[in-house]
């Protein structure tokens, strides 16, 4: 049983694709934080505007009332004495996150993070991959791949567009898995299979 930190703050990343419920799994943890009469914010970065201006929604319909900030920088000067300090969307936030989400936990914060560890070209997303070195828990989400339903760790972009910012949700991306996920698809248009190679064919 892993032993909750007493005295101290701490780090917490949740990680993973599109539609893995990353948001949702923040909301549980920072509603749970309130429900324990915690003081709570919430951030999330202005271009994340799919749901609305002053919440973070998970695709499931979980809303939860959120700061927007245009700067990461704005995170430090905005959590005041707020015991628990939430952040979604990080991979849209800048490298210097992660120095902010150090210098909140070392205040003796509850540091929760959400965000996609990939982009669609497979690649490590903005601070992510260093926040998930800083941070003393780490949950990696999984969906479920489209094609085949089997666990999916990846996004899949649907729409011809070589920007590695593009928010969108079921229109733009579909989560995949390691056999169906083709960074170089673009519109639908990749052959979906039923079933993969034989793994010696490609050896």
């Amino acid at each position: 049983m892993i032993r909750t930190p007493t005295d101290t703050g701490w780090i917490e990343v949740i990680a993973g694709c599109m539609f893995s419920g990353k948001t949702e799994e923040l909301i549980r943890r920072v509603r749970r934080a309130q429900y324990g009469r915690q003081s709570v914010v919430v951030f999330k970065p202005r271009i994340d505007d799919r749901y609305s201006d002053d919440s973070v929604g998970s695709h499931s319909g979980g809303r939860l009332r959120s700061v927007q900030i245009d700067h990461t920088r704005e995170i430090l000067e905005k959590a005041g004495t707020a015991q628990v300090v939430g952040i979604d969307e990080a991979q849209f936030l800048g490298d210097e996150l992660v120095e902010i989400c150090e210098t909140l936990a070392n205040a003796g914060k509850r540091v929760i993070v959400a965000g996609l560890d990939l982009d669609y070209l497979g690649k490590p997303f903005g601070p992510m991959p260093a926040l998930l070195c800083h941070a003393e828990y780490i949950q990696k989400a999984l969906a479920v791949c489209v094609i085949c339903g089997n666990p999916a760790d990846r996004s899949q972009r649907l729409v011809s567009n070589d920007d590695t910012v593009l928010v969108g949700e079921s229109d733009s991306y579909e989560a995949r898995c390691r056999l169906h996920w083709d960074p170089n698809a673009a519109e639908g248009k990749q052959q979906r299979l039923p079933f993969g190679p034989n793994l010696a064919e490609l050896l």
